[in-house]
């Protein structure tokens, strides 16, 4: 099986520094959905994993996070496009809990659901703490420079070694190149 892991905000959608609070405020980054109909064609399994502190802060409730996630599905539906699942840390940043980026919790939670390794698994993200969740648990860090991917990478130090691209649908087109 091949797999990705993919945050959201910032990778799929537009980000909010206000937070995404409502299905009307999710709004897909021009390519990211037929970037996904392109992995999902070519048998990869797609997982979204991504922090959500706007159910801690009380911003919305699950039913309104699980309306926003359906308006994605409908969306990549729309193009031909799945992922077969969204992982989502609830908690605040100062829950301390372990699911939350930069902490590995929703990687490890992944592996053992799917019963795999990560090991070299493609985690696409746009801030730090997705690249130091991803390589926490062992998968293969990619910076795209949308959301918070431009701020991340300039304040990278210059031999940081992490793959940067534009955005999903570069990183999509440089991994259905590489060889199986």
């Amino acid at each position: 099986m091949r797999l990705i892991l993919l945050d959201r905000d910032g990778v799929i959608n537009e980000d909010s520094d206000d937070y995404i609070k409502a299905p009307e405020e999710w709004h897909p980054i021009p390519g990211s959905l037929e970037a996904i109909a392109q992995l999902h064609h070519a048998g990869y399994r797609v997982l979204v994993l991504t922090n959500q502190s706007g159910l801690a802060r009380g911003l919305f409730d699950p039913d309104t996070l699980a309306r926003i996630h359906q308006r994605m599905y409908q969306a990549l539906a729309a193009v031909g496009g799945a992922v077969s699942g969204v992982f989502f840390c609830p908690h605040g940043p100062g829950d301390d809990c372990r699911c939350r980026k930069p902490l590995p919790g929703l990687f490890e939670e992944v592996a053992q659901r799917l019963q795999v390794s990560l090991d070299g698994v493609p985690a696409v993200g746009d801030s730090l703490r997705d690249l130091r969740a991803a390589e926490a648990a062992g998968a293969r860090p990619i910076l795209v420079r949308t959301g918070k991917g431009r701020h991340t990478e300039a304040a990278l130090p210059a031999n940081h070694g992490y793959p940067v691209f534009e955005d999903l649908a570069a990183v999509v087109r440089w991994l259905l190149a590489e060889p199986a």
